[in-house]
């Protein structure tokens, strides 16, 4: 199976203020029989948030060597005609265009899923089943 990962699990996997997400998360990316999927939009929500926005802050260095673990996984790249998808799929389905980017780049890489806790779980949206993990 082939599943998109949104930045909040990937930030919930280094949130020590929330322990029970962060076993959640951590216990996904570490599924070997997973073919997890992230995008560019992906990578640089990660850094912010979690250099930023996080108590305790995860360090550069920290967030670094995260990269190069996250940077073996397939990365969508953002590109005109991602941003055009997203568009239409943001405006068929009342969605933000960061979050319609999202499902764009999962339905783009083949995912049939979208690991995320910012959509409704269950929803299929552009042929990709959302599903939060953290339910």
């Amino acid at each position: 199976m082939r599943v998109f990962l949104d930045t909040n699990i990937l930030v919930y996997a280094f949130d020590r203020s929330e322990p029970t997400k962060r076993a959640v998360a951590q216990a996904l990316l570490e599924d070997p029989g997973v073919d997890y999927v992230t995008s560019a939009q992906v990578l640089s929500e990660f850094y912010v948030v979690t250099t930023h926005k996080l108590t305790p802050p995860v360090t550069h260095a920290e967030a670094m060597r995260a990269f190069e673990h996250l940077s073996k996984l397939p990365i969508v790249a953002i590109d005109d005609r991602l941003v055009r998808g997203a568009a239409e799929i943001a405006d068929r389905d009342s969605l933000s265009l960061w979050d319609a980017q999202i499902v764009q780049a999962a339905a783009r890489s083949g995912c049939d899923e979208l690991l995320t806790e910012d959509l409704n779980d269950r929803q299929i949206i552009s042929g990709v089943a959302v599903r939060n993990p953290f339910l």
